[in-house]
């Protein structure tokens, strides 16, 4: 007569990862209900304060600390992979209404808040069944657990997954819009600085002297002579200050030689030798040729100022319909985009126009920037009409 072995659990790993799932949601929507009903009900209820909305707004971003930590959970106990929702845009040194306008409009958390409103009496329901089952209903537990653990995913994709494409992108598209305002006043406010420091205050000297030239002219020849030809000197250094703000504002070598020939200027203007190969079949659009030229000068200002090096190298290419560029430079390295050489300026021009931009830089160098537009190509010039 054979022993008689003892019965086993028939559920398998996983079921019991979902049995641990129903069992902890009880306690985890109890947390969620209070949290919501704390938050919404003393943001609400302080509206009309001064303290209202911010208290809203900050709890509608530790509601995003929730969802992140339900995803988690579904994806280690139901094997559920729910993707992360993109971060909030929001530009850096935007101020504090802008921060405040763009949480209490966020619908990640928004959509947070109501899965752990909704979800107290269904996580009371599982958590009764899923006890009572391991008690007494052992031979459709593993059935019962299955289909709770369903639905508990199902809810938990529709509520906790990431807004779709379309509002996404809006959002993507707002944030990058401002970064492209900011940028363009910026770069006025730079223009009218130089305007009024630069080339006028030495035209307003220069009409003075000429003024002082023109009055001495007939009691003293010889000083006034001199004086003009002062003046010649300061209209030579005003015109060379108006080239250069012109070059910042858009060289005309870039317009009418393309970026093989405005980069080799570039180039040739900083401080270490420089190689340059761009290799294009043909033009790009203008505005997408600018910002290259704008962000290798950048490059290469900071490799004058801050690297240290002895060479470096841009590189431009076309592939899969993007425009890249490379600059490397043989530097001590440490560059990071959290720095203050600028780079995080160029990241922000490159993310209004759907580009991408990298830095690798470890401590002791090199250094590689790779910069990523989309490629566009170059309007043909339409015959005037007759």
């Amino acid at each position: 007569m054979t022993a008689r072995t003892a019965p086993r659990f028939a559920l398998g790993p996983q079921a019991w990862k979902e049995v641990a799932y129903l069992l902890s949601n009880l306690p985890v929507a109890v947390i969620g209900f209070v949290y919501v009903t704390v938050v919404v009900g003393v943001g609400v209820g302080l509206s009309v304060t001064v303290v209202g909305l911010p208290l809203l707004a900050v709890g509608l971003a530790g509601a995003r600390v929730l969802g992140r930590t339900e995803r988690a959970r579904a994806r280690a106990l139901l094997g559920i992979r729910i993707d992360e929702p993109s971060r909030l845009p929001h530009r850096r040194g935007a101020g504090f209404f802008p921060w405040l306008w763009t949480v209490l409009k966020d619908p990640v958390a928004w959509r947070t808040m109501l899965y752990a409103f909704v979800r107290l009496p269904w996580s009371v329901l599982t958590f009764a069944v899923t006890l009572v089952g391991l008690l007494v209903l052992w031979p459709v537990l593993g059935y019962i657990v299955r289909g709770m653990a369903a639905v508990d995913g199902a809810v938990a994709r529709g509520l906790l997954s990431p807004s779709d494409e379309l509002e996404r992108r809006i959002a993507e598209l707002e944030s990058d819009r401002g970064v492209v305002v900011d940028t363009a006043a910026a770069d006025l406010r730079r223009i009218e600085r130089d305007l009024h420091d630069g080339a006028q205050a030495r035209l307003v000297a220069l009409a003075m002297d000429l003024g002082l030239a023109k009055e001495k002219m007939a009691e003293d020849p010889e000083a006034a002579a001199r004086m003009v030809e002062e003046a010649h000197g300061e209209v030579k250094t005003a015109l060379q200050e108006l080239r250069d703000l012109a070059r910042g504002i858009h060289p005309a070598v870039l317009t009418d030689r393309g970026l093989d020939a405005a980069l080799s200027a570039v180039a040739s203007r900083c401080t270490v030798p420089v190689k340059v190969s761009v290799d294009l079949p043909e033009r790009p659009a203008e505005a997408i040729e600018g910002i290259a030229y704008f962000t290798v000068s950048e490059l290469l200002q900071n490799v004058s100022k801050h690297a240290g090096a002895r060479s470096a190298a841009v590189d431009v290419w076309r592939a899969d319909g993007r425009l890249l560029i490379q600059v490397t430079d043989d530097g001590h390295g440490g560059a990071r985009l959290d720095g203050g050489t600028g780079l995080p300026g160029l990241e922000e021009r490159l993310g209004a126009v759907d580009g991408l931009f990298t830095v690798e830089s470890p401590a002791g160098g090199p250094t590689t920037v790779t910069a990523e537009l989309p490629w566009r190509p170059r309007e043909t010039s339409r015959p005037a009409a007759r």
